[in-house]
């Protein structure tokens, strides 16, 4: 099944580039900076992954993120991500990143984008993985603040290809950054947004109503409101599931209770990932595994989640065509 799974084409949608960054690489980094690290050992770091809630998790993310300080540190955190997806079968990366998380630190915005971009681009020549790259603002901090790293973005919009919304959910309600991403549209940018992981049904509405979002990260909790479970697959919108994510912070509490088999069953558009892997566990095939296992998905499923998955990328549509493709191959020869 591993083998199998390596094997189907499949786009990456729901990723951090920050959350890929692994106790090893932290602690080089730590001593490239002269920073001790609250751990003895890379192992010690990794046991101390273990989070009660979303906030549980984000308050250790941001202490690795205060890590990466130069162009150099953002080049090889996206190398070596991009080198692992390649290795399980991932064609399209669609990565986030948070610029405020760095610029609130005084790292200047363009190291940020062009070590990510070099990397990126290395990849797609070497490996022949495609991209996008998505610029999420967090949402528990202000409008006005993420309107001023839009606008910081906005000369590097050749690199830039949506807005996201990611962060702290509750509380901090879609609608809360309209205005953001209406001036994002003008400027040519699509739109995804977390909504319905830990915030409620209710957030992936204005998501779709309010910021005109093309895909919703998460959207788990779409359950709660039938009729908007409806819309999602009669309107085909995405979702960019993340199922070890979700176990690791409680939104379920064991694989063989999520809700992806369900919401497959029913006809929405879902898709597997693997959010910030270096904290949950696993990347986007260990996720494919987890769900296979826990819920007995079948070869057919995973055909279908694999299809999704280039679906609801940004992909032109030959290009989608030519993976679709390549997925039937892959489902066929098995």
């Amino acid at each position: 099944m591993q083998e199998f799974i390596t094997r189907l084409p499949k786009a990456e949608l729901h990723l951090h580039i920050e959350g890929t960054l692994e106790p090893e690489m932290a602690f080089r980094l730590a001593a490239k900076y002269g920073v001790v690290l609250p751990y003895a050992s890379v192992e010690e770091m990794r046991q101390a992954y273990q989070f009660s809630n979303l906030q549980s998790f984000l308050d250790i993310y941001y202490a690795g993120a205060a890590l990466l300080r130069d162009e150099a540190d953002f080049h090889a955190l996206t190398a070596a991500y991009l080198r692992k997806a390649h290795e399980q079968g991932v064609v399209h990366v669609e990565i986030f990143f948070d610029p405020q998380t760095h610029t609130q630190r005084a790292v200047p915005f363009a190291s940020v984008v062009g070590g990510i971009r070099r990397a990126l681009l290395e990849a797609e020549r070497d490996c022949g993985i495609t991209h996008r790259l998505i610029l999420c603002f967090l949402r528990h901090l202000s409008a006005e603040d993420a309107m001023g790293t839009l606008q910081q973005a906005l000369p590097f919009r050749e690199a830039i290809s949506a807005v996201g919304l990611d962060s702290s959910e509750a509380g901090h309600p879609p609608g809360k950054f309209a205005a953001v991403f209406q001036r994002a549209r003008r400027a040519g940018l699509l739109a995804v947004a977390h909504a319905g992981e830990e915030g409620p049904a209710q957030y992936i509405r204005e998501a779709l109503d309010l910021l005109h979002v093309r895909r919703i990260d998460h959207g788990v909790r779409c359950e709660e409101d039938p009729e908007l479970v409806r819309r999602l697959v009669r309107e085909r919108v995405p979702l960019t599931v993340c199922p070890l994510s979700n176990v690791k912070l409680q939104v379920f509490d064991r694989i063989e209770a999520h809700n992806l088999k369900r919401l497959l069953d029913l006809g929405l558009c879902v898709t597997v990932n693997s959010d910030d892997p270096a904290y949950f566990s696993g990347y986007v095939l260990e996720n494919y595994l987890a769900v296979q296992r826990g819920l007995g998905l079948s070869k057919s499923d995973l055909a279908s989640l694999a299809r999704n998955s280039i679906e609801a990328s940004f992909l032109p549509q030959a290009e989608q065509r030519r993976w679709m493709a390549a997925i039937d191959q892959a489902a066929r020869a098995a």
